[in-house]
């Protein structure tokens, strides 16, 4: 049983607290299918957390449509709660996006895309990777 170094919780115990596309995604670097997330074309305003955790991650402030079929922001909510990773699977040179509270997978962070946005960065993040706390009406 493997631990993970962040957390001290183990590959067992993250099957039982998560479904097994939650665990696939969020422990193993999984990617869910473009346009399936339930959060892809959210508009609400609210925040966006950790699955795994709850560790905040993103706001709908930043949040952008960039029709790639996966919820897109345009910088996190906090730089603590992100953590970056070199990544060259598939045939490419990406920035692997993680929880940097419980070192759970989130997506990929792209730049130079040419969206409108102030920082032309995307954070492509999974929905199964998050939940959605609503903002409280004012």
């Amino acid at each position: 049983m493997s631990e993970n170094q962040n957390t001290g919780t183990s590959a067992d115990e993250w099957r039982e607290k998560l479904t097994p596309q939650e665990f696939q995604v969020l422990r193993q670097g999984g990617t869910e299918r473009a346009y399936t997330g339930e959060y892809w074309d959210n508009k609400a305003a609210g925040t966006y957390s950790c699955r795994a955790c709850g560790a905040a991650l993103f706001t709908s402030t930043e949040k952008f449509d960039s029709r790639c079929g996966w919820p897109s922001f345009f910088e996190p909510a906090g730089d603590a709660n992100i953590r970056y990773l070199s990544d060259t699977s598939m045939g490419m040179e990406r920035t692997e996006v993680r929880c940097g509270s419980c070192d759970s997978h989130l997506g990929h962070l792209f730049t130079g895309e040419g969206f409108d946005t102030p920082t032309d960065q995307r954070y492509c993040i999974n929905s199964i990777s998050m939940d959605f706390t609503e903002a409280a009406e004012s």
